[in-house]
């Protein structure tokens, strides 16, 4: 593994943690928030530098981040490969300028890191590599693919007797990939009250809106079909993420967060706009959109 954790990373976030925690819940939604605008910013510097990225879907699915190594997951940045640690997934490889900006804000290696997104030979590439990148549990991009690793890791703390945690984050074209409902039905048959699925559900894919190129919905009766507890939220309300993340499983049954967000969130000409999908901003562009996240 290439990168390195930051020192002192592990007992800063156990602080930021433990302060969130304790907050009243405005002034934990108000922080968060804040971090999530940081972790914004940082991901439009990366994609402006590296010429590309997926600056919309990373924008939607940063406040599910933010809460997820912030304040949930049973994770140690400077102990990346922790037998008993949580395993996250992020099934929507592509959108990998987030993932990074998140794991860096958490520690798991330096911010200056961030400068070679998408460079020749840089470790932060396009999709994410776990051999390259502390953090990152499996290799993603091939949409599809996340949930039945995700299924089998969950599969596998079972077996160990061990109660981590996995949770893996979809993006909602990607249900379109058949290969998710096939691990959906394992999933359910196993009774796999470990597991968690936060859809984006941004109703935003390359091109086109999800219900004109292949319907979902009623996506949550589908997957309450499939046998899993089905919950919506919010997901750009810290807070409510944060409230659905730690409520307890129902017992027996893997659990769906709905999450719904907005393509290209807290960037007004951005916002739920289909050309973001996959386009840089200019140089004037970049200018507003900072302004606006520093609101």
């Amino acid at each position: 593994m290439t990168l390195k954790p930051v020192p002192g990373s592990a007992q800063r976030l156990r602080l930021l943690r433990r302060s969130l925690a304790g907050a009243p819940p405005a002034e934990r939604r108000a922080r968060l928030a804040a971090i999530s605008d940081a972790i914004r910013r940082r991901d439009l510097e990366m994609i402006r530098h590296a010429g590309m990225g997926h600056v919309g879907g990373d924008f939607s699915a940063v406040d599910v981040l933010t809460v997820l190594y912030v304040l949930v997951l049973d994770c140690d940045p400077e102990r990346p490969e922790a037998p008993e640690r949580d395993r996250f997934i992020q099934s929507k490889g592509h959108s990998s300028g987030a993932l990074y900006a998140t794991l860096s804000y958490a520690g798991f290696f330096p911010d200056a890191e961030l400068d070679t997104y998408m460079d020749p030979l840089s470790p932060l590439g396009g999709h994410p590599d776990r051999r390259e990148v502390p953090g990152v549990e499996t290799n993603t991009g091939p949409l599809g693919h996340g949930l039945p690793v995700a299924v089998g890791a969950a599969i596998a703390a079972r077996l160990d007797g061990s109660p981590r945690r996995v949770i893996v984050l979809t993006g909602d074209g990607e249900l379109q990939e058949g290969s998710n409902w096939e691990a959906a039905l394992t999933a359910a048959h196993r009774g796999l009250d470990n597991l968690t699925v936060v859809v984006d559900r941004n109703r935003l894919q390359q091109g086109a809106r999800t219900e004109d190129t292949a319907a979902l919905e009623p996506l949550a009766d589908k997957w309450a079909a499939f046998g899993f507890a089905v919950r919506g939220v919010d997901g750009h309300d810290h807070e409510a993420l944060y409230e659905a993340l730690t409520a307890p499983p129902e017992p027996g049954r893997p659990t769906c967060l709905i999450a719904r967000t907005e393509k290209g969130h807290g960037v007004s000409f951005m916002a739920d706009r289909v050309e973001w999908h996959h386009r840089v901003p200019t140089a004037e562009e970049t200018v507003r959109a900072m302004a606006e996240l520093a609101g």
